[in-house]
């Protein structure tokens, strides 16, 4: 047997706690310093460890982890109140960042033949991954304060919009078998079933919770609940598998015992599979395809797609009666790319609209969002601490 992943992990997990500890001493969030940790660990710095399906795997469930803990602490009161704000918050921040991407590529490459290539830049700028940023706020303790539920929510309906219109791009191409209605109706199928299924599973764990409170058993069968709502979202509906552990998580937020299998599953999480999600993104980093044009191109790119977002959201959340302050909150907080950012980068070079080189300023665009937005945040909060 290859024990290779042995290291691998000793490795990665030494490098993101030092690293991880360094950052918090600076004043910066732990997740900034696991990132850095990847990056000099991996192929673009010091080469000692490199992507496998393994440590994609166990990155993987990571994400999952920390998007159920962020169901788990939802306040219901609070994402009802939120939902309409976040569902304009979220069409902004889809559609302005989408613009200014597309009108990007057009600059640097021109027009003739390249539209649809242009929308797909576009289409790349438009994911939010909400994973880093929930990570920053759990770590400062406002990721159930209606700003920290607005991003949330905003960001999981940032993914299916954005997967609509990745979907109606390919089929436009022939890159997809499923029109953009198909993917629609998927979507509301999913979120259907959600609310419905979430009903029975609730009294399930309610009456498991009554007849066995504080016993390890409860957070297992939670995280298994976890773990098949992931499932059946990415494989069933075609939507991101964190959006089905987000929504596993609000199932049982209103669990007596809500905070104790949160804490359960956050050891898991933060000694193990966590910190393997934030360094997997600094192993993704390579170097190796760029030159003078693409460097330029990359960086108008990062700057572009940060500030459409916050552009985009924090207009839009001022227009919801937020406060300027928690408006710009909200504006860096849906800033950070992620998982979703790659698969699109990954479905557009299957399809032909990209070529390998462009993974370059996307590789960028998540190293940047996911270390400049915690700081950021935590900025933000520690000069403006009501939201």
């Amino acid at each position: 047997m290859d024990t290779r992943f042995l290291l691998d992990l000793a490795i990665l997990l030494f490098a993101a706690k030092m690293f991880g500890v360094q950052a918090r001493k600076l004043g910066a969030p732990e997740v900034v310093g696991e990132i850095i940790a990847g990056v000099l660990v991996g192929p673009a710095a010091l080469g000692f460890v490199h992507e496998s399906d393994f440590l994609s795997q166990m990155a993987e469930i990571g994400v999952i982890m920390l998007m159920f803990e962020a169901g788990l602490g939802t306040d219901l009161r609070k994402l009802r109140k939120t939902g309409a704000q976040a569902t304009f918050i979220a069409c902004a921040g889809v559609f302005v960042p989408m613009i200014f991407g597309t009108l990007l590529f057009l600059a640097f490459y021109g027009i003739s033949g390249q539209i649809l290539k242009a929308l797909f830049i576009g289409t790349i700028m438009s994911a939010t991954s909400v994973s880093i940023t929930v990570a920053a706020l759990k770590e400062l303790g406002r990721l159930d304060g209606i700003v920290g539920t607005t991003i949330t929510s905003a960001a999981i309906i940032d993914d299916v919009i954005g997967m609509i219109v990745l979907t109606f791009l390919l089929g436009m191409t022939g890159g997809s078998d499923e029109n953009s209605a198909v993917v629609i109706g998927k979507s509301v199928l999913f979120f259907v079933l959600a609310v419905g299924t979430g009903f029975l599973v609730y009294k399930i764990f309610s009456w498991l919770d009554k007849r066995h409170t504080h016993t390890r058993r409860i957070p297992i069968v939670s995280l298994c609940y976890c773990f098949l709502m992931a499932y059946v979202a990415e494989t069933g509906f075609g939507i991101a598998d964190i959006t089905g552990a987000y929504v596993a998580g609000v199932v049982l937020c209103n669990l007596s015992d809500a905070e104790y299998i949160e804490r359960r599953v956050d050891i898991s999480s933060y000694m193990v599979f966590a910190p393997l999600f934030f360094t997997g993104i600094g192993l993704k980093t390579s170097f190796a395809a760029m030159d003078a044009k693409l460097l330029i191109f990359s960086v108008c790119f990062v700057i572009t797609a940060l500030v459409g977002k916050i552009i985009g959201c924090g207009s839009c959340a001022g227009l919801c009666k937020f406060n300027r302050h928690d408006a710009f909150k909200i504006g860096l907080g849906m800033m950070t790319r992620g998982e979703v950012a790659l698969i699109t980068a990954q479905k557009g070079l299957a399809a032909g609209l990209l070529t390998s080189e462009f993974f370059t300023p996307v590789i960028l665009l998540i190293l940047t969002s996911s270390i400049i937005t915690p700081i950021l945040l935590k900025q933000e909060y520690t000069k403006y601490p009501t939201d």
